[in-house]
């Protein structure tokens, strides 16, 4: 069975850890899309505001393409 997959980019944040930065995109993204399938990070940093760290992870995630 032949299959077509998309393949978008998610920036995830988090005050706890870029664990859960990543989790909390793919929870996120998931209400939405269907299907999702491959989570793939292609970067992590942080961002410092007023002192404070937030963890943020830039994903490509990939999910099944439905079509009409």
């Amino acid at each position: 069975m032949e299959s077509v997959y998309k393949v978008i980019e998610l920036i995830g944040t988090s005050e706890k850890s870029w664990e859960d930065a990543a989790r909390v995109a793919v929870t996120t993204a998931s209400k939405t899309l269907r299907d999702l399938r491959v989570a793939e990070v292609k970067e992590m940093d942080v961002k410092i505001e007023e002192g404070d760290i937030v963890f943020r992870v830039k994903m490509n995630v990939s999910f099944k393409y439905q079509g009409e």
